[in-house]
């Protein structure tokens, strides 16, 4: 959901003002919201359940990279679509969920303040891509490199225990 937000969100500021376009935003934002709600859920699974433990034989600094790596993750999942909302609104362009739930304005109408967020949006999105593309890199190392079952112990096992 996050790649296809990213792509769709790339396209659609290069399109001209047109029906099509508004549908993009409208999608945009509801993917945005849906990321947002997904993270919430997310981030209450974790604080409430323990990760899997790293691998022993994982050098001090790839564990350091990996926990860093998976912090920053959480705060981009919740920043970049904050941001997005903040601009809309600022915009002046609310957020309706699916079109049917409106969402409140999280700051006023201010053409001035969307002008600042606007960058933030998109900084924070290309900031969630790159580690979203780093972590992909890191699991194929994991499996074709490592070999070390990091995948495996993730997974749960089939007596609901983590193997």
């Amino acid at each position: 959901m996050i790649t296809a937000s990213f792509a769709v969100g790339l396209y659609m500021v290069s399109l001209t003002m047109s029906p099509s376009r508004i549908k993009l935003y409208n999608w945009h934002k509801w993917a945005g919201m849906t990321i947002l709600t997904l993270a919430a859920l997310r981030l209450y699974w974790r604080l409430t359940h323990r990760a899997p433990s790293l691998s022993a034989s994982m050098p001090r600094w790839q564990a350091f990279a990996a926990q860093a790596t998976h912090i920053a993750l959480y705060v981009l999942f919740f920043a970049v679509p904050l941001t997005g909302w903040m601009y809309s609104s600022a915009a002046g362009f609310p957020v309706v969920w699916f079109g049917l739930i409106p969402l409140p304005d999280l700051v006023g109408k201010d053409r001035e303040l969307a002008e600042l967020l606007k960058p933030f949006h998109w900084m924070t999105a290309y900031a969630l891509a790159s580690l979203v593309v780093l972590h992909i890199l890191a699991v194929v190392k994991h499996l074709v490199m490592d070999d070390d079952n990091l995948l495996g112990r993730m997974l749960p096992s089939m007596n609901g225990e983590k193997s």
